[in-house]
């Protein structure tokens, strides 16, 4: 991942849920960085979204604080105070105010933020502020991750490369409805703080948007994208300016990768799952087919078996809710075999054929519903025993 000029991070072992692992990331950015943020649409917001929203509209950000191991959701006000005591030991550390300080948590939730903990582990964390520790934070935002989720591009503009890198944090309880679990991103161009916000808005809706593993949307989730101006080239101010569509395909780019990246590592993923739904009268009713078949637990685990049973898939379509839906015009394939046409199953299906599709980590489905122009495109994975197991063991 390439370093972003004028974000610093630092990680540090605070030890919340387990000793000696990297659990706390502090990012700083520069005077006059700009911040964009989208935060979870679950009426049920942990406090350190709260606080951190409610910052936003206080002053310019300084630093970021993540911590994982700890949701610091569903402990009320008692939760709030505990945000904005880290934030204020970061503030006392660093000669800023506490509003400049945005606080961001994961793990689980219902249990007390240890806030002795981390305010003992920040020192640790600023004494290690480094342009390279994309890295090291990556690793320090995972919970059930597998692996780090970490992606960076660069674009020339008027001569200057630009950069835009990117962390994310995710693996279960995906579906974000907003962003993604825990997400941030960089870039050195300067940028109109209202320009900023429409450039992230853009690349969630057809990225983290766009993503699911079970379904369940989390009480944390948040996306941060920081402009600090760090380049010499004149700030972007307006959509019409002939250098915004090149950033703005970047920092999509980058928002896509990490996104896929999250499906690919679900809790006990084995197959990556592209659904395809085209023919729609509109955007939302080729989203609610999609999701309809991502989250039926029979779709999810046929892919798991490798199975071809492609009635659970014609099933979830049938009961997604669309109004005189025509079942004789619809189509449905498997990559490039088609399974159903004209009401039931293709001439040229052969269940060996579906056993190949099947068989494969990667599978497309494509659902044609032949009833207007509309599509939309999401990501899911498989479900299987490795889930269950998981999320069981989660607290144990």
């Amino acid at each position: 991942m390439r370093p972003v000029a004028g974000m610093k991070l630092g990680t540090a072992c605070a030890g919340i849920k387990q000793p000696g692992r990297r659990d706390l990331v502090l990012i700083e950015l520069q005077p006059g960085s700009s911040c964009a943020a989208l935060f979870t649409r679950n009426l049920f917001r942990a406090a350190p979204v709260l606080v951190a929203e409610r910052h936003l509209r206080q002053a310019p950000p300084r630093y970021l604080l993540i911590n994982s191991g700890n949701a610091n959701a569903g402990t009320g006000a008692e939760g709030v105070a505990h945000a904005e005591a880290c934030c204020s030991r970061v503030a006392q550390l660093s000669d800023s105010p506490a509003e400049a300080v945005l606080p961001f948590s994961t793990g689980v939730i219902g249990e007390p933020l240890p806030v002795e903990r981390i305010e003992a582990a920040l020192p640790d964390a600023m004494a290690v502020l480094a342009l390279d520790g994309w890295e090291d934070a990556a690793y320090g935002i995972m919970t059930t991750d597998t692996v780090p989720k970490g992606a960076s591009t660069t674009v020339q503009i008027d001569g200057e490369v630009i950069t835009v890198t990117g962390i994310a944090k995710g693996a279960g309880m995906i579906r974000p409805d907003m962003a993604t679990m825990l997400a941030f991103l960089g870039t050195d161009v300067a940028v109109a703080p209202e320009l900023l916000q429409g450039c992230l808005q853009t690349a969630v809706a057809s990225s983290f948007n766009r993503i699911t593993v079970d379904g369940d949307t989390s009480t944390n989730d948040a996306c941060v994208l920081v402009s600090t101006g760090a380049s010499p080239l004149p700030p972007i101010e307006d959509a019409a300016d002939p250098r915004y569509p090149r950033l703005a395909g970047a920092v999509f780019q980058i928002c896509e990768r990490l996104a896929q990246a999250i499906v690919r590592d679900g809790e006990g993923a084995s197959k990556f799952i592209t659904i395809e739904v085209d023919g729609g009268r509109d955007e939302q009713e080729c989203l609610q087919v999609a999701y309809t078949i991502a989250h039926s637990p029979l779709v999810k685990t046929a892919f798991y078996a490798s199975d071809p049973n492609w009635g659970r898939i014609l099933a979830a379509v049938g009961r997604a809710g669309i109004a005189k839906l025509d079942i004789d015009a619809l189509t449905l394939h498997l990559n490039e075999l088609c399974v159903v046409r004209d009401g039931g199953k293709a001439a040229e299906y052969r269940e060996e054929l579906g056993q190949s599709i099947m068989d494969q980590e990667e599978i497309t489905v494509r659902v044609g519903l032949s009833r207007g122009v509309a599509q939309a495109r999401i990501w899911t994975c498989d479900l299987s025993h490795d889930y269950i197991r998981i999320n069981a063991e989660y607290r144990t």
